[in-house]
């Protein structure tokens, strides 16, 4: 199971308070992984290194992100590290979406139309 640690940013309404320190990030993370947890993340903060899938088994590097950006992608079409064959936990697709630094626009309405459509 994966488990992102993200970094708080004062924004909006909140700017009294103080942003999550990197530190914490990277702590938490090396708490997670001494722990047995083989997916953990750090998030909204550049920092690829801990923002980044890697195999369990040989250690390469299968998804490689930076913030919100996808850098490299090293699955195969069944979800497998390209160097070793170890499967990784999940659900993917054979290749990678278009995922990036955009922002989208999220119409209630257009859920309400679908949710209509499926029953």
């Amino acid at each position: 199971m994966p488990v992102h640690f993200t970094a708080f940013h004062p924004d909006y309404r909140m700017l009294d308070k103080s942003r999550t320190p990197h530190a914490t990030l990277c702590t938490a993370r090396r708490i997670a992984l001494e722990n047995g947890v083989r997916y953990p993340y750090v998030g909204n903060v550049h920092d690829r290194g801990r923002a980044s899938t890697y195999c369990h088994q040989c250690g390469a590097i299968l998804i490689e992100r930076d913030w919100h950006q996808l850098l490299r992608w090293a699955l195969d079409a069944e979800g497998r590290c390209r160097s070793c064959g170890t499967h990784c936990a999940g659900v993917f697709d054979a290749t990678p979406g278009n995922w990036g630094q955009k922002r989208l626009p999220v119409r209630l309405a257009d859920f309400d139309a679908v949710r209509a459509a499926s029953k």
